[in-house]
């Protein structure tokens, strides 16, 4: 899969027909000169983090790493497990850095997207950083813990608590994270808020807050979204969107994202997820139940299998979790469309989006099954037959 991915990022198909309706043979030529590096510093970095995990398994210096950190601490379990865990993830974070570094701060600062300095940008990764490597820390704590006095159910327990921090990050994230990294402030412009409680009257959402958020300390780009779950409900706009984009295109923004909600896609993906984490744990305990008696406690270095596992598996099933994704979005499309009744601005929308985004507008059919969205011109054509 990966080679076929690397393959087709570079090689891209010859452009359709019905591009050059919307689009210039510039604008595409552009948007694939933009994305044709970024895929191929995702695949390649990809590709270095599991040769790295391999290679600690079939070298045994996993294992010889894993003895030391054990021998340092004086063979506590728990302690040994979780240092050994921190030195992978650092490891891990180590070599994709400089793919990280230039795919969201070098190239789009080439591109004209990121408004960042490498100062801040890297006080954002570490911020990024430390709190993954924090939530992660509790995660691998609580999973040893089930390992150890669970040998038959840890795989249960692990699915149970990620589902459980599945639904607790839709409450938290907007109010906790969120604000870590942008300021928020509630929608000032009377037209702003009267059209987005409209859109969410007609689509029958309550909605809490309309709130600016300071997008364009980072980048160029335009986008909005909702976020929260109960009180926590919320409608976020760019600044960018409403500084670049005219009203009407703004609306149809909206109406996307209420779309989803209406759909309730946002209940679905966490419902998806937790199926998925389900199944994906108990595929992993019966991988080590293989190798590892069912009443033995596990060594620290089945970190590394573990996260090999997890690396693997989260790439071979992008293009199930992205189809649900795509479906989604054109589902989406369609209700934003009837929420509007403006279908001009919604195929207007798809052009300035991919042209000042500089998207590839119809990648390749392969590259296609490992995309969230549809192509902008797949969206403009469904949007087209569209009952407005």
């Amino acid at each position: 899969m990966g080679l076929l991915y690397f393959w087709f990022a570079t090689i891209p198909a010859n452009p359709r027909p019905d591009l050059l309706t919307y689009f210039s043979l510039q604008q595409v030529e552009d948007g694939r000169t933009y994305s044709r590096p970024l895929r191929i510093a995702f695949i390649i970095s990809f590709t270095i983090q599991c040769g790295y995990l391999t290679w600690l398994i079939s070298s045994g210096r996993g294992l010889a790493i894993s003895q030391m950190i054990v021998k340092a601490v004086s063979g506590r379990a728990l302690i040994s497990s979780l240092l050994l865990f921190i030195v992978l993830w650092l490891s891990l974070q180590v070599l994709s850095l400089p793919f990280t570094f230039f795919s969201s701060f070098i190239w789009q600062q080439q591109w004209g997207f990121s408004t960042e300095t490498a100062g801040s940008w890297f006080i954002d990764y570490l911020k990024s950083a430390g709190l993954e490597l924090l939530l992660a820390g509790v995660g691998a704590t609580l999973l040893i813990q089930a390992m150890h006095r669970l040998p038959k159910f840890w795989w249960l327990a692990a699915a149970a608590f990620i589902s459980i921090w599945i639904v607790a990050s839709s409450y938290l994230w907007p109010v906790v994270v969120s604000p870590l990294f942008n300021r928020f402030t509630p929608a000032s412009d009377p037209a702003v808020t009267s059209m987005v409680k409209r859109l969410a009257d007609k689509a029958g959402l309550p909605v809490n807050e309309v709130l600016i958020m300071d997008a364009s300390r980072r980048t160029t780009r335009a986008n909005a979204y909702f976020a929260g779950v109960g009180e926590t409900r919320q409608v976020v706009l760019y600044d960018n969107l409403l500084a670049k984009y005219p009203a009407d295109e703004v609306e149809s923004v909206v109406a996307h994202e209420l779309a989803h909600w209406r759909q309730g896609h946002i209940t679905k993906g966490m419902l998806w997820g937790m199926i998925g984490n389900l199944i994906a744990w108990g595929i992993l305990f019966l991988v080590l139940r293989a190798s590892l008696p069912s009443s033995a406690s596990p060594p620290p270095h089945v970190w590394l299998f573990i996260l090999l596992f997890f690396y693997l598996g989260s790439f071979v099933t992008l293009p199930v979790q992205n189809l649900i994704s795509r479906q989604m979005e054109r589902e989406a499309d369609a209700v934003a469309v009837m929420l509007t009744g403006n279908q001009e601005a919604a195929i207007r929308l798809q052009v300035s989006l991919a042209v000042k985004n500089h998207s590839d507008v119809d990648p390749a059919p392969y590259l296609r099954l490992f995309s969230t969205h549809p192509s902008a011109i797949e969206r403009i054509t469904a949007i087209t037959s569209s009952p407005n």
